[in-house]
């Protein structure tokens, strides 16, 4: 039988879809609104966590570990770099390629922001038990591996 909108609703797993999507969006504003109260955007948040323990990564390099789309990523450089958290460098050995770093401002907040935010997201994370917590991820893994 074809799925056509009045049967929708009948598919099975349209209920766990729902259920991971509304996981998903609780999440993402519950992680934001801790980022707000550092004056970051999430996307700002992101960069900043994945600069704060290295030299510095290039564009490539930093939507490879945030998935922020290269189009996106140039923005949120420009206004890190405006808030002079970060500053862009070109690569001694490619010197058409540009690296992104932490400033020693951007070094701060991430050393205070950085444990803040985890303290923040664990509160929440700790309702659960270390069993359901690894129950959790592996269901999710598994469900990834299905896409």
């Amino acid at each position: 039988m074809a799925i056509t909108y009045k049967n929708a609703a009948r598919q099975e797993f349209l209920h766990l879809m729902r259920a991971l999507v509304r996981c998903y969006q609780a999440f993402a504003a519950y992680d934001a609104a801790g980022h707000r109260a550092a004056g970051l955007t999430t996307s700002q948040a992101d960069v900043l966590f994945a600069l704060g323990n290295n030299e510095g990564l290039t564009f490539k390099e930093i939507g490879g570990q945030t998935l922020i789309t290269k189009g996106t990523l140039t923005g949120v450089i420009d206004r890190l770099e405006r808030k002079g958290l970060v500053e862009r460098l070109l690569k001694e050995s490619d010197r058409r390629c540009t690296v992104v770093r932490l400033t020693d401002r951007g070094t701060r907040l991430f050393r205070e922001h950085f444990p803040r935010q985890i303290t923040y997201l664990k509160k929440s994370f700790s309702r659960l038990s270390a069993v359901e917590r690894e129950r959790a991820t592996q269901l999710l893994n598994r469900l990834k591996g299905a896409f």
